[in-house]
């Protein structure tokens, strides 16, 4: 990515992002202010102050680039940075890339946004990708005129970045719902969900959880599992490329964890007969102990599905987490709108829809 000069009137500069060595490097200053920016833009998006993220888990994920590439422009006006976008993609699968714009309301409408979500076309054409995905941010109230997706199922309202997407030939292909859970609350629902689970998943399945990273003998396993994200969780018309893991990939993404900061738990159902694993969830937490606890990765293999094992690593992960981060105070995590098992659980389990997001793609000629 190359510093290009945009607009000769207003002055606005475009620039890559330098990747810092460490936080406390002499050059570390911008990153510290796309953080903040990414943050507030969160704030901003969904009235709720759950999905930031600290400069300490981010740097290891742009440091990175054996599997995943980070990019990001910032736009600047003088010597104030006000916008940036990022261009993500993996670097074994090679049909699609990532953009996140990010431009506060104040900055809006003064042609930021438009160089910005330029520039990041022209990076994901220069890299050869011929899919651009991006999304947006939303509050849990649509407003009027919301927009639908592809899938039909939920809607979001028609704010300025989804309307600037929806202009630049993007299309809203899903929605996603994002839920808390009350962690401070009376978890004896939870023991009793896990139980009736564990009954109804008999003695083919079997529990187990660990605290990354991962312990050897299940690297490949879980490996294996985690690329099966991409194959099997609801994406509507999205076009995902297979992932590829294997152990080396999975204890990579180990590692960035740990250097981070971050706690990731895992619980797992093994089916005894093949030895596989059939099912995971995984809870986050950063450095501060009272901080939120973000739920990422959940999903129950297609050909183990009926057995109640989605209920089970949900239930399990959020017990065992009461011992790992007894002071969060709420779980955060996003779901399909049209995956309604999951959603069923996460109902049953008292989570509460608090805010959405809209998953947008445009197919580059």
């Amino acid at each position: 990515m190359s510093t290009t000069i945009t607009n000769d009137r207003t002055g606005l500069i475009i620039t890559a992002l330098t990747v810092p060595e460490t936080l406390d490097s002499p050059d570390a200053a911008d990153f510290h202010a796309f953080v903040a920016l990414n943050n507030a833009i969160c704030v901003s998006d969904t009235g709720l102050d759950d999905l930031g993220r600290t400069a300490d888990e981010m740097l290891p994920q742009w440091r990175a680039s054996t599997d995943y590439v980070q990019q990001t422009l910032l736009a600047r006006e003088g010597e104030r940075i006000v916008g940036a976008v990022t261009v993500s993609h993996a670097t074994a699968e090679p049909t699609s890339a990532e953009s996140d714009l990010m431009v506060m309301p104040e900055n809006w409408g003064r042609g930021i946004e438009h160089a910005l979500l330029a520039e990041a076309e022209a990076e994901v054409r220069r890299i050869g990708r011929k899919v651009i995905q991006s999304w947006t941010l939303h509050r849990a109230a649509p407003g009027d005129s919301p927009l639908v997706p592809k899938t039909g199922w939920g809607h979001i309202s028609r704010t300025p970045h989804a309307q600037l997407l929806a202009d630049d030939g993007f299309t809203l292909e899903q929605v996603e719902r994002n839920s808390a859970f009350d962690l401070q609350g009376d978890l004896a629902p939870i023991e009793r969900m896990l139980a009736d689970a564990l009954a109804v998943a008999g003695d083919e399945y079997r529990l187990v959880e660990w605290t990354v990273p991962t312990p050897p003998e299940l690297r490949s396993g879980y490996a294996w599992a985690l690329s099966r994200m991409s194959t099997d969780a609801p994406s509507g018309h999205l076009e995902m490329d297979e992932e590829i893991w294997d152990a080396d990939r999975l204890a990579r993404r180990d590692a960035r964890f740990v250097e981070g900061g971050q706690t990731v738990s895992v619980a797992a159902v093994k089916h005894v007969p093949t030895d596989t694993l059939a099912a995971f969830n995984e809870l986050v937490i950063g450095s501060d102990p009272t901080g939120v606890t973000h739920q990422y990765c959940t999903l129950v293999l297609k050909e183990h599905r009926g057995h109640r094992l989605g209920q089970i690593v949900k239930c399990a992960n959020i017990l065992r987490w009461r011992g790992i981060a007894p002071d969060s105070p709420r779980i955060t995590t996003f779901n399909a709108e049209e995956n309604r098992p999951m959603l069923d659980i996460n109902e049953a389990m008292r989570f509460q829809p608090v805010s959405y997001a809209g998953a947008w793609q445009k197919k580059l000629n």
